[in-house]
């Protein structure tokens, strides 16, 4: 079993601010990460829970504020309701010239127990977050620089 974080790191044409709000904006996170989040506020202690359906199963995600330092650094708790384990998501933004570099870093997924519940393995979450970090998110904020 890995135990390492998954970790991506990517690079956008787009301000720092740009990107801290396509993040933490409830509206803007709707476009471009879950559609169904219902509420998000970037403050430590917020609590939220939102049902992500697939095909055969509904997963409740359930995220608690952990860290905010606006413009730099955000981070999360992150469970799924009625499987095993805890783990935190952190995003951190640098300023890069006139881009912003974004790290993505989520550790304690070894905790969903991949091996028992497939859905919840490391790859998924490599590949899923590649996905929003390097294509979803990217496509969002160069799209809306570019306004």
């Amino acid at each position: 079993m890995k135990n390492e974080p998954v970790v991506v790191q990517r690079t956008y044409n787009a301000s720092v601010k740009a990107v801290w709000e396509a993040i933490t904006d409830l509206e803007k996170m709707q476009q471009w990460y879950f559609p169904m989040l219902e509420e998000f506020e970037p403050e430590v202690g917020f609590e939220t829970r939102f049902d992500v359906a697939t095909p055969d199963k509904v997963y409740v995600h359930i995220w608690k504020i952990k860290e905010v330092i606006p413009f730099k650094k955000i981070s999360y708790e992150w469970k799924f309701g009625g499987y095993p384990g805890d783990s935190v998501v952190s995003w951190e933004l640098f300023q890069d010239g006139g881009r912003t570099s974004l790290v993505l870093t989520h550790t304690g997924i070894e905790t969903f127990r991949g091996d028992l519940h497939p859905d919840l393995a490391r790859d998924n979450f490599v590949a899923g977050w590649t996905d929003f970090v390097g294509t979803k998110l990217k496509g969002y904020v160069e799209d809306q620089t570019e306004e």
